[in-house]
């Protein structure tokens, strides 16, 4: 009987089956049209029925709302090495001739049932010395049989995803996913759902933060780049090997680049980058680069001749640049500037191109003083990190900036020293009538002081919403009496920045004074880093951070009182605080569930232990609590060598107990990673080994230990599948 069309064949299978039991197999679906097809519901077939459908891509079988997935993994060295065997048999050959061939053959194709299939059926009749040579080109020009096979899952793919594919394979394979993520969002790829679509076709992995993928699937990304001009690297869509970017340097200066999309580039010492440093053809002569890394010194006309109007990623490391470009350039499409070790820097250019920035860092910029004023008026910044700038001392208002959520200062101590205001400086204040006041006011302070500054005692004020006060006209002079006799009290530490999330301020020298004056309206601020700093007490109550939930004071050696810490505060770190002698009342911080002290003072710690248990955080969440050279009297005595502790529960277990409260105690800092698996009892034979506690009691060297407290409340294991 023939089948006309599709919705023929549905109706036959659905009533020549429905009453049988059947076992199907659908391998390598790659529609979901197929699967409605073939296979469209439980239904069309008899109970005890059994479908099989392999495929490339695991969104299918959600979508089809398959009952078991199950990842097939890659094969082992012993099944490897029993497949390979299997294509490419060595009949009477001496062994000892093939053994250590094959285990390259096999580390090659890394547990690949296709590359093993493949290799093995084409080495099946060759001698040992094709062998030789046959791995000897796999190491350069990787087999097309293989690489044509995986394409077929890029080949699925739609125009975004196969640049995203190829973005990490070629350049961000084994590099942490959240940076990676940042470059490619900048560039346009929308990578959340791009990097979910490539996990279900099995093109990449996420493993401890980091994309990785197999060698292979690698090899095949750099074919695609490369593939159909290797040795002509003006024609591939990205560079990243160094002796293409080494040919393009040496071209003629006027080689046109329009193929060329991103570059990164890493320097060292053996690199003899400097012959080919006048020929700046590689950017100056690209059209469409939207992103280059660059580490090394770069050729004088690198940036200031490049018409890079495409360019959405800029991340400079270790170049002699004394600057990027002179004046203004219009870079509508760039979103990231990272400069780290610039160290001859000493001007950042105007901003007022770039008005789509939205992350600007720099970093060990050792004689740049002063940040150009434009970057007060990037409305689309999001994140701001200067960091070890240590000649840094005049920054702008940047009162525009009400997209900012990451404010980063580390290491600029020469921001905060407002006593250090010149009194020529003062002198040289012109003498204000009431119609330039503001003006001239205004212009004033932005010189001389930093962020967001008020003079309290006339009102006069740079704070976005602030009003001008309607007092008197100022008498003549008396704004410089006012700044002169009052700095430290009306000019300090001062932020008004509703959606910023997160604030490092830390290595900035802050001392008392810097904070008694400080006035901050933060109220969304989450994550405050002031560690090491000098000042020696902080009450957060005046500075206004009612969404805090984490702040490191850490190495904040003369710190002795750290007081009015927010309801809403949940970490705590206060490492290497040894003068630290009080965290103020804490009785409203039901959230709190973590606080170290290591290295600390040790004395009034587990008061706030105490208080911790009694919260919120407690019931459905968990508690972790570091400090050294003591332990709590519960636990001495109950202490266990080993790596592993399996107590057995009792029936009801889970009705009649909180939690585990758990001390672990090592001779080393690393926080330590703690498993709780939860498992039923098992037969009666292996009962014993399951639940057997180690025999040797330890008596812990109390001046030689960290000890890590921890509660983990039954409620906060609900989700966890035990």
């Amino acid at each position: 009987m023939g089948v006309n069309n599709v919705g023929g064949g549905r109706c036959m299978i659905k009533d020549r089956l429905c009453h049988k039991k059947v076992l199907i197999v659908l391998d390598d679906v790659d529609h979901l049209e197929q699967l409605k097809t073939l296979a469209g519901s439980h239904d069309w077939f008899g109970e005890g029925s059994l479908i099989i459908i392999t495929t490339r891509d695991k969104h299918l079988l959600a979508a089809h709302q398959v009952n078991v997935m199950h990842n097939i993994s890659l094969l082992n060295s012993d099944e490897a090495m029993k497949l390979f065997c299997k294509h490419a048999p060595q009949d009477n050959r001496p062994l000892e001739d093939y053994q250590q061939l094959s285990k390259e053959v096999v580390s090659y194709a890394g547990g690949l049932p296709l590359a093993l299939t493949v290799l093995g059926s084409f080495l099946r009749d060759k001698d040992i010395n094709e062998w030789r040579s046959a791995l000897a080109r796999l190491k350069e020009i990787p087999d097309s049989d293989i690489l044509e096979k995986l394409k077929i899952s890029f080949d699925g793919l739609k125009l975004v995803e196969k640049e995203l594919f190829l973005d990490i394979a070629c350049f961000f394979r084994r590099e942490d996913k959240d940076k990676a993520m940042r470059i490619l969002e900048a560039c346009g790829f929308h990578p959340v759902i791009g990097v979910k679509v490539l996990i279900q076709k099995a093109l990449i992995t996420i493993s401890y933060g980091l994309f990785d993928m197999h060698d292979l699937v690698q090899e095949m990304g750099h074919h695609i780049v490369r593939g159909e001009h290797p040795n002509n690297p003006e024609k591939h869509s990205r560079l990243w090997k160094k002796e293409d970017i080494f040919k393009i340097c040496a071209m003629d200066a006027t080689t046109e680049l329009d193929m060329i999309e991103a570059i990164r580039f890493e320097y060292s010492s053996k690199d003899q980058l400097q012959r080919h440093k006048h020929h700046p053809a590689i950017v100056a002569n690209t059209k469409n680069l939207r992103w280059i890394d660059w580490e090394g010194d770069l050729a004088n006309p690198f940036l200031s001749n490049f018409p890079q109007k495409t360019l959405c990623c800029l991340r400079l490391n270790n170049s002699l640049q004394r600057q990027l470009w002179e004046g203004y350039k219009l870079l509508p499409n760039l979103k990231t500037i990272e400069l780290r070790s610039l160290r001859n820097l000493i001007t950042i250019p105007d901003f007022d191109g770039i008005a789509n920035l939205e992350k600007f860092v720099l970093s060990g910029c050792l004689y740049l003083e002063e940040i150009h004023p434009s970057i007060g008026g990037l409305e689309r910044l999001v994140s701001l990190s200067i960091s070890s700038c240590f000649n840094l001392k005049r920054f702008p208002p940047i009162p525009k900036l009400q997209k900012l959520e990451i404010l980063s200062f580390t290491g600029c101590s020469k921001l905060f020293k407002f006593s250090e205001i010149q009194e020529e400086n003062m002198e040289n204040l012109p003498c204000l009538d009431f119609d330039n006041r503001r003006k001239e006011v205004a212009s004033y302070i932005e010189s001389c002081a930093n962020f967001f500054v008020n003079c309290w005692r006339c009102c006069c004020s740079n704070i976005p919403g602030v009003e001008w006060c309607s007092q008197e006209p100022l008498a003549k002079n008396n704004m410089k009496t006012c700044l002169r006799d009052n700095n430290m009290n009306n000019i300090g530490l001062q932020f008004c920045l509703r959606d910023l999330r997160e604030l490092d301020l830390s290595y900035c020298r802050l001392g008392d004074e810097n904070m008694s004056s400080a006035v901050w309206e933060l109220p969304n601020l989450q994550k405050l880093d002031l560690s090491r700093n000098k000042f020696s007490r902080l009450n957060l109550s005046p500075l206004r951070l009612p969404r805090l939930k984490c702040i490191d004071v850490s190495c904040c050696k003369n710190l002795v009182e750290l007081s009015d810490l927010p309801s809403s505060i949940a970490v705590v770190i206060a490492d290497g605080c040894k003068s630290l002698e009080s965290f103020g009342d804490i009785s409203n911080c039901k959230w709190l569930w973590k606080v170290s002290l290591w290295r600390g003072n040790k004395f009034f710690g587990y008061i706030l232990l105490d208080s911790m248990i009694q919260g919120n955080a407690s019931e459905d969440y968990f508690i972790s609590f570091i400090i050294e050279h003591q332990i709590p009297k519960v636990f001495i005595g109950r202490l266990f060598r080993g790596r592993t502790f399996t107590p057995r529960l009792p029936d009801d277990w889970y009705n009649d107990f909180c939690g585990f409260l758990i001390c672990v105690v090592v001779n080393q800092m690393p926080y330590p990673d703690i498993d709780i698996v939860i498992k039923q009892e098992v037969d009666e034979d292996s009962l014993f080994e399951l639940w057997q506690e180690p025999n040797e009691v330890i008596k812990p060297e109390f001046d030689k230990c960290t000890t890590y407290i921890g509660y983990v409340s039954f409620g906060s294991l609900r989700h966890t599948g035990f």
